[in-house]
């Protein structure tokens, strides 16, 4: 089960457990209905509760990312596990993606 929070002006998703190939698909919607929805002018991912990724998570993510590009809007992630975040780094999209710690300094930067 993941959640969504929406704040003002960024939508945030909570994915839980594992993001692989069997949960990605509802991952995926739900990235894509943050970014497209006009009440958001961003997207902040909190991996807190993420278990384990693999290329069909990273996959998500990037496809969120590069539509949010295209719509001028900011993408961020926070929280994110030791494990993830190795995956993040061998892949170099530590470079692609703004990361926080946690969800208020997504906010403080935007402010």
């Amino acid at each position: 089960m993941q959640s969504v929070l929406v704040r003002p002006q960024a939508a945030v998703i909570q994915p839980l457990g594992s993001l692989n190939a069997a949960t990605v698909v509802k991952f995926q919607h739900q990235l894509n209905a943050a970014v497209l929805s006009e009440q958001n002018a961003g997207l902040l991912v909190d991996m807190g509760q993420v278990e384990s990724m693999d290329s069909a998570g990273l996959m998500a993510l990037v496809a969120a990312k590069n539509m949010a590009q295209r719509l001028n809007k900011r993408i961020g992630l926070c929280a994110v596990p030791h494990q993830v975040r190795m995956i993040l780094e061998l892949t170099q999209l530590d470079r692609v993606f703004e990361i926080f710690e946690e969800q208020t300094a997504f906010y403080e930067i935007a402010a």
